[in-house]
């Protein structure tokens, strides 16, 4: 059976986002709700990964259990997503995948963490050549698999959905690829096809998806919000209420980045720094009353005012309403210690920004709290 949609990622965050938003329009019947189903497409060596893909595989579905506050109302339910109809390991797969991407892929999806853009220096142009072996990272498995395509099927659209925690995320992919192919040496006409005939969207995911269900699943809160930045024949894999089409990403990206992702990255900072309990969650931080009280103060004297130079200071404070009750959710277990992993990495991506900004947009604030936290080595 074809699949338009090809996700590269197995993450239990994919599962209760993209993929179950496909799999709800799939169920509304509509014409025109969904593209169709999804091959999943894994392109790590990890064994959890491994084992989600066998229970993908399998058919069936998975589940997803939502659960958490919704304006002040309790939600608890159960759903299941159908979306995913073919399962792939790239290594085992490669050549079903070339097919699959070449023929019948009409969307790419992409999250592969935080070390996803990492390039392997083993990667080389002889990946280029047919029968060549698979490429070890996935800029350039993604990279091989678009050569293939132009090869056998350039003229069909393609739009590219990379949902990395990277500002600008399609731009930085599509400039990745095309220099990896100049690079290569890859044809001219390649080159500008990947930069010119391919959609590279530029998106922001926000779901806090804290834990995974086995064999495979997840649980998730009930906020969901895909928002992705408008432009010409742009395809998206499904209509939903949680996908926004926006002229203005760059507001959604700064609100979730700074005052979601940034305050995750603060508790887990003095989780880190001050030895807290290894198992402490985020609803653990939040009803401490004193590290309450310093995020609060890192959103009102650091980040808002930022916001208020910017001209969001209403959007972000209405934001902060909604995330409170969010990171409040008594029902998820979301542990400081996942969101520790890679720290250093997402400090730059969440504090650095923020500094950076207040200087150009004439403040005056010492930023305390953040420039302690950059200035400590992890």
């Amino acid at each position: 059976m074809p699949t338009p949609i090809v996700q590269f990622g197995t993450s239990r965050f994919l599962l209760a986002h993209v993929a179950l938003f496909v799999s709800q329009a799939l169920q509304r019947g509509a014409a025109g709700q969904a593209l169709g189903g999804i091959c999943v497409v894994q392109t790590t060596r990890s064994a959890d990964s491994a084992r989600r893909l066998e229970a993908l595989a399998a058919g069936g579905g998975y589940p997803v259990h939502v659960r958490g506050l919704q304006r002040g109302a309790i939600v608890d339910e159960w759903c299941t997503g159908h979306a995913v109809h073919e399962a792939l390991q790239a290594g085992r797969d490669w050549l079903r995948l070339q097919h699959k991407v070449a023929h019948e892929a009409v969307v790419i999806v992409s999250n592969t963490a935080d070390r996803g853009y990492q390039l392997d220096d083993a990667d080389d142009a002889a990946l280029l050549a047919p029968a060549a072996a698979v490429p070890r990272s996935f800029p350039a498995k993604l990279l091989v698999l678009l050569h293939r395509r132009w090869q056998l099927n350039r003229t069909a659209p393609l739009s590219i959905f990379p949902c990395e925690l990277v500002e600008r995320n399609g731009e930085v992919l599509r400039e990745l690829l095309a220099g990896m192919a100049r690079q290569w040496a890859a044809e001219d006409d390649f080159v500008d096809w990947l930069r010119k005939h391919c959609v590279w969207a530029n998106s922001l995911v926000d779901r806090i998806v804290p834990a995974p269900l086995q064999p495979v699943g997840a649980v998730a809160e009930p906020y969901a919000l895909w928002a992705v930045e408008a432009q010409p024949r742009l395809q998206l894999p499904c209509r939903h209420e949680s996908i926004l089409l926006t002229d203005d990403l760059a507001r959604h990206a700064r609100l979730k980045l700074f005052l979601l992702n940034g305050g995750h990255s603060f508790l887990a900072e003095r989780w880190l720094r001050d030895g807290r309990p290894a198992d402490e969650t985020v609803l653990h931080a939040m009803q401490d009353e004193g590290l309450r009280a310093e995020l609060e103060a890192l959103w009102h004297d650091e980040m808002l005012p930022v916001f208020d130079a910017l001209g969001l200071g209403e959007a972000a404070r209405d934001y902060l309403v909604e995330l409170r009750e969010r990171l409040l959710n008594p029902f998820l277990e979301h542990r400081l210690a996942e969101i520790a992993q890679n720290h250093a990495q997402k400090k730059q991506r969440r504090f650095a920004p923020l500094l950076a900004l207040a200087g150009p947009l004439g403040l005056h604030i010492p930023q305390t709290r953040l420039r302690v936290a950059m200035s400590r080595a992890d």
